[in-house]
């Protein structure tokens, strides 16, 4: 049993947080919230997606796991303007997804949740350092990499007490230096890692400017970031494997 109604542009914000990673996926219709968990085909990103009961207009759920199109859903998602009720309400005998959208209605053809990827679990990792920033000052990093490599550096200087997003080049170099003042929040530790910078621009595009963004970072350690979304009651955490620096 599944029958809800939410604010598009929360729903919205949901799916794009995982749609930059993966085309469809298993959405579990806990009692307490809606949650989604997925690693991308090459197993390098993953999120990690919860969205509360109190984000919706209204909840009811019983705990069933449904499986998606995303960009189905996505595009008729898209149809609602951003002060719209988006109206969801499974069929458990045609296993269909109905929704309605002010006057709009369509039906959506689910997926056998069996044929979907596995869900990844969580390693539980000890990162040495964590930085609170914001989407924007991130954007500006991930924007400055992408204009001379396909490869980006973060790494935390201790002594120093500030965060770099680097970025090497064939001829030119890019380097951007948070200090503590730039930050919201910095747990200096040992944290120094190579990462995919298509992967890390697909999750930016889903991070809000003004959010307040939690790095976790190690010394060739995957990476974490989590942040939060519709008033604090939805939250999703990326995780990207590291590309291990040769000497």
């Amino acid at each position: 049993m599944f029958k809800a109604i939410v604010g598009a542009s929360t729903f919205q914000d949901a799916l794009d947080s995982v749609s930059v990673l993966v085309d469809e996926c298993k959405i579990r219709l806990n009692e307490e919230e809606l949650s989604i968990r997925a690693v991308d085909p090459a197993n390098v990103g993953m999120v990690d997606l919860t969205l509360e009961a109190a984000a919706f207009e209204s909840y009811e759920a019983d705990g069933g796991v449904i499986g998606v199109n995303l960009a189905r859903l996505e595009d008729i998602a898209g149809m609602a303007n951003s002060g719209d009720l988006i109206h969801l309400e499974l069929d458990e005998e045609t296993r269909k997804l109905h929704i309605s959208i002010d006057g709009l209605s369509y039906t959506l053809a689910l997926i056998d949740p069996d044929s979907i990827r596995q869900e990844p679990d969580i390693p539980d990792l000890d990162l040495a350092a964590e930085i609170v920033v914001e989407g924007a000052q991130i954007d500006r990093g991930i924007k400055a990499a992408d204009m001379v490599s396909d490869h980006i550096r973060l790494r935390v200087d201790e002594a120093d007490e500030a965060f770099f997003i680097e970025a090497e080049g064939d001829t030119d170099d890019v380097d951007l230096e948070l200090t503590r003042e730039d930050l919201i929040a910095l747990t200096a530790g040992p944290a120094d890692s190579l990462f995919s910078l298509d992967y890390l621009k697909d999750m930016n595009k889903a991070i809000p400017g003004d959010a307040e963004v939690t790095i976790e970072l190690g010394e060739e350690f995957p990476v974490k970031l989590h942040y939060g979304f519709a008033e604090g009651l939805g939250h999703a955490t990326y995780m990207l494997a590291p590309r291990i620096q040769s000497d």
